[in-house]
């Protein structure tokens, strides 16, 4: 379902009880809402589920340019305010874990509690020419170029060689997203420098990480749960990027338990 906001049009599906509390997923760039396809039987039974496409994602407005972090976090807010949602549950993987902190250092009076997973809070100037080099590619010879290396990230190698549920799906969902989003995303996420920020955040806060995910590593994951007070860290083994997906069962398991507090 679409809806206009004060920043966008988002795409959006909202599930479960009504009444309950909100839990909002956000999901990592070039995926889209049904990444979190694994999560929703576990989380519908006692919540409402909000999980939206990204700017530049899915269904959701692609404007052609550079986006921003800010932008993203008020987007997620405006969607928040659209729907008439005062406070959620924020879960967000890569660039959602990315929105996450934003949201929770801007807007901490909308989060009741926030899982940020498989994803870190510095974009150090290293990766600078990795990242131009993607974005180079993809305007030359678009996202098909880059599918296979994402893939090879995102899931650990004998995931991807027995062919994991979820695998074709996000093949799929990046394949056919647009360009202009993928890009203008990129370069909001080039940007992420929150790391001195972070002992502000006071909300309840767990961060998930796959053992083997090479983009946004266990020591990335270590340095968020170091500077944000009482915060729990999960690193899952057997799993790389996508550990909602790869280990859907433990990460489920873990997220709902640390839910369950909102839920009583």
């Amino acid at each position: 379902m679409r809806i206009e906001t004060a920043t966008i049009t988002t795409n959006y599906e909202l599930s479960g009880p009504k009444n309950a509390p909100v839990v909002m997923l956000s999901h990592s760039l070039g995926s889209n809402l049904h990444m979190w396809d694994p999560q929703m039987t576990a989380l519908e039974a006692k919540y409402q589920v909000l999980r939206y496409d990204t700017r530049g994602h899915g269904a959701s407005d692609a404007p052609v340019g550079a986006y921003t972090l800010d932008q993203l976090v008020s987007d997620a807010v405006a969607l928040m305010d659209a729907l008439g949602i005062k406070k959620v549950n924020f879960v967000g993987l890569s660039m959602g874990g990315m929105i996450g902190q934003g949201l929770a250092l801007k807007h901490a009076d909308r989060v009741v509690r926030l899982a940020l997973c498989d994803t870190s809070a510095y974009m150090p100037p290293a990766a600078q020419p990795i990242v131009q080099e993607r974005i180079d590619t993809a305007r030359k010879e678009g996202l098909a170029a880059l599918v296979d290396g994402t893939l090879a990230r995102w899931f650990t190698p004998a995931y991807l060689k027995k062919k994991g549920p979820g695998v074709d799906m996000i093949r799929n969902i990046f394949l056919t997203s647009p360009l202009a989003g993928y890009i203008g995303c990129t370069e909001a996420i080039r940007q992420l420098n929150y790391i001195d920020e972070l002992a502000r955040i006071k909300i309840p806060t767990l961060v998930i990480v796959g053992a083997d995910d090479p983009g946004t590593p266990v020591a990335a994951a270590q340095a968020i749960h170091e500077r944000i007070a009482g915060s729990r860290l999960l690193v899952i083994p057997s799993a790389s990027h996508l550990s909602n997906i790869e280990q859907a069962e433990v990460f489920n398991r873990n997220l709902a338990g640390f839910l369950a507090p909102a839920g009583s």
